[in-house]
């Protein structure tokens, strides 16, 4: 029962992050140059006497709790990740810790996921519970692969047998946490199409082959393939968001580049997208007499939570925000997260920490974003409850 009394937030705790949260918040740093965030964190981590690595994807920082045998002999190990990367969103807010670093913002909620990951340690560290916890504090993934590089780079050993995460959502009330097995991010496939004509005088277009045109055609045809091709019972998205093409106004094109990314919640509909972009391509292109050619750019696997590593991500949230306070999310979102990259390596679960502000609610990556720092201490608290279930601490939640 004291190990359950240690994981409450208490005023002084809810305090400390909540001042690590807007300090952070006040200087955020894009993906991979987060070195100020990196000797931030740090510097907690010394305070609270727990070793760490830094210098993970460059900016990563993974501390080590525990590090006992649990009972019957076995060597758990189990990660808690914090993502702590912003965006390059000009923040609107007028509050007193508002971004100091122009056109860069914490418009996602980073910041309020490393003051929790920090509080959760704070936690255990009072515990000394048995096996190994690894606190993962990641670089880069809103850039979209910081995951891969710490783990590429060989932040986890092969002991780790489960990580766990969870991202503010101002969709749903501060208190609640939602909890879901199976897939709830989807796959994210970025694609570039380099359309390649001949130039000439805008007066005389007979004498080109015009690549802005036959461009403009293309970004309009790839949204049939959504609206008319795939099964409506099963989300998928093709937006292009880049296209640029042209030297002058007197001049038509030769040249035409779309960048865009494709969003899909189930591998068919993925498959059958990706194979529909390629076949409208290369009609556009025989249709405007210009060479087409299709680049797909590295993409995030889905995030797709594992029974076992959900059933206890479950018992965490309900003695944490009770029953009524542990919902689903519904549908899968078709946001993409690099957090499915750690389960290709261990099991995993990812859940959303509810965070409203109430009526003046702004969606993530925007500029007067901002969510209710209440949650920081459902946040915390879940962390640290759900290592210890999963290193069995409360035993019958042990895998």
């Amino acid at each position: 029962m004291e190990q359950r009394r240690q994981l409450v937030v208490d005023d002084r705790l809810f305090e400390w992050m909540r001042d690590i949260r807007r300090t952070i918040h006040q200087q955020p740093e894009l993906s991979f140059q987060e070195h100020d965030t990196s000797l931030y964190i740090q510097k907690k981590l010394k305070e609270l006497s727990i070793p760490f690595v830094s210098g993970w994807g460059g900016t990563g920082v993974v501390g080590t709790l525990g590090g006992g045998e649990c009972g019957g002999g076995a060597d758990h190990h189990v990660g808690l990740r914090a993502d702590m990367d912003a965006l390059p969103v000009k923040e609107l807010n007028h509050i007193d810790y508002a971004s100091k670093n122009p056109g860069v913002m914490h418009a996602c909620g980073h910041d309020g996921h490393v003051a929790m990951l920090l509080g959760a340690a704070a936690l255990l560290s009072k515990i000394n519970p048995c096996g190994r916890i690894s606190l993962i504090f990641q670089p880069a993934e809103e850039y979209g692969n910081g995951a891969h590089k710490i783990i590429e780079e060989g932040a986890l050993d092969d002991s780790l047998q489960a990580v766990f995460a969870g991202h503010i959502d101002t969709h749903y009330d501060t208190g609640t946490i939602t909890v879901d097995e199976g897939i709830i991010c989807s796959f994210a496939d970025p694609f570039r199409i380099t359309l390649k004509g001949s130039s000439g005088h805008a007066a005389r277009p007979h004498e080109t082959r015009d690549a802005i045109v036959a461009g403009c055609y293309l970004v309009t045809a790839l949204q049939t393939i959504v609206s008319r091709e795939t099964d409506p019972n099963r989300a998928g998205v093709v937006s292009v968001g880049c296209f640029n093409g042209g030297s002058g106004h007197n001049i038509i094109g030769d040249t035409a580049v779309l960048e865009g990314t494709v969003r899909s919640s189930h591998p068919q509909v993925r498959s059958d997208i990706l194979d529909g972009i390629n076949r409208v391509m290369d009609s556009i292109g025989k249709l405007f007499r210009v060479d087409a050619k299709l680049d797909f750019l590295p993409g995030l696997p889905a995030v797709i939570n594992s029974k076992t590593a959900t059933d206890v991500a479950r018992a965490a949230a309900v003695a944490v925000v009770g029953h009524e306070g542990v919902i689903s999310q519904g549908q899968p979102s078709l946001g993409a997260e690099d957090f499915s990259f750690y389960q290709q390596i261990a099991d995993g679960c990812m859940v959303r920490f509810g965070a409203s502000p109430g009526a003046e609610a702004s969606p993530a990556h925007c500029g007067t974003f901002n969510f209710d720092e209440k949650v920081l201490a459902v946040g915390a608290s879940w962390l640290a409850t759900v290592a210890l279930r999963w290193l069995g601490e409360y035993g019958e939640h042990s895998p």
